[in-house]
């Protein structure tokens, strides 16, 4: 699909410079531009790109002044980055608008969904299914018994929601996600062998959460894992049962959060962070990569390491860390001068 600078600069609101017919088909970042390419200029770093651009059209900042010849067509707009993010959006839209019900595939008598609905081939729509409209299931989906979703929802190929499940408004569920399946409920006998405890509570996730690929978020034992509103979860999480993420929060890949744990509104959880079970976590925490969570944290606090502990302390004990052999050393010769 082609587009000229004019139609681009009509969805940017930007004002075209240059020839206003340039077509472009596909998106490139500014030095690896090609002919039919589109790009764009936001960190100063990268100017001197748009003088070697192979690019048909840059999008630029109202600011940008050129100081060389360009053979590239500009788009000026307020924001170059945040209105080419606008532009990704868009063309992802255009690129997953699709509508119908693929065959093969199962769709329960018992199930029903919206308008504008598209379910790949293969998936399977299982009994008492609730499917808002303009919701896109992509192929070898699996939704279970009873789940509810939402409208504008996207479930890519392969992800598995299990049964009661709730999916609200606006969510992403990326590829080998699974939400629903067992929280790790075992109880010993007097034998020492390991007796399952039954997993019957559901996950609920608010609107507009997103779900990395190969993300697990287990079902309650009793009640609801709880993910709320404006939640991002990077790919290879583990979130255990009974866990509440609060709203907004975003937590990077290959974390693991233990069941029943709360954690609070607007954190930023690093990559490969773990936190026990049945903790406290409160709004607007930070935790650096890898740190190892086994306390209530209050609101506000910047932590790393493991056992974490505050941030600014943990930096400043990591001089002494480094340098321990060398300050072992020292004493050492310290203590052998005073024999």
């Amino acid at each position: 699909m082609k587009f000229t600078a004019n139609q681009i600069a009509s969805i940017l609101e930007g004002i075209v410079e240059g020839n206003a017919e340039a077509e472009v088909y596909k998106l490139a970042k500014i030095e690896e531009g090609v002919e039919g390419a589109l790009t764009f200029l936001a960190n100063p770093k990268y100017t001197q790109y748009i003088y070697t651009t192979k690019a048909t059209i840059v999008i630029v900042n109202n600011d940008f002044v050129a100081d060389q010849e360009l053979t590239a067509t500009l788009i000026r707009v307020k924001d170059a980055y945040k209105a080419f993010s606008k532009l990704l959006e868009y063309y992802n839209m255009i690129k997953l608008n699709k509508e119908g019900v693929e065959q093969p595939s199962f769709i329960s008598e018992s199930a029903s969904y919206g308008e504008k609905v598209y379910i790949g081939a293969f998936t399977y729509i299982a009994d008492g299914v609730k499917i808002g409209s303009n919701v896109k299931i992509f192929p070898n989906a699996y939704i279970g018994e009873n789940v509810v979703i939402g409208n504008d929802v996207i479930i890519f190929a392969g992800a598995k929601v299990y049964s009661d499940c709730v999916i609200g408004d606006r969510c992403v569920i990326h590829s080998g996600a699974i939400v629903g399946a067992d929280g790790f409920g075992f109880a010993p006998n007097e034998k020492g062998e390991y007796k399952k405890v039954p997993q019957i509570g559901n996950v609920i996730l608010e609107e507009d959460v997103d779900v990395g690929a190969a993300t697990t978020i287990d079902r309650a034992t009793l009640g609801s894992t709880i993910i709320r509103k404006g939640v991002k979860l990077d790919n290879q999480i583990q979130i255990a049962h009974n866990v509440e993420i609060g709203a907004h929060t975003a937590i990077a890949a290959q974390a693991g959060i233990a069941g029943s744990t709360k954690i609070g509104k607007h954190c930023l959880i690093g990559g490969q962070v773990g936190i026990a079970g049945h903790l406290n976590i409160g709004d607007k925490v930070k935790i650096q990569a890898q740190s190892g969570i086994g306390r209530n944290i209050k609101d506000g606090e910047a932590i790393q390491g493991s056992p974490a502990f505050g941030y600014t302390d943990w930096n400043k004990s990591y001089v002494h860390f480094k340098n321990l052999p060398k300050i072992v050393n020292r004493i050492n010769t310290l203590e052998k001068e005073n024999k």
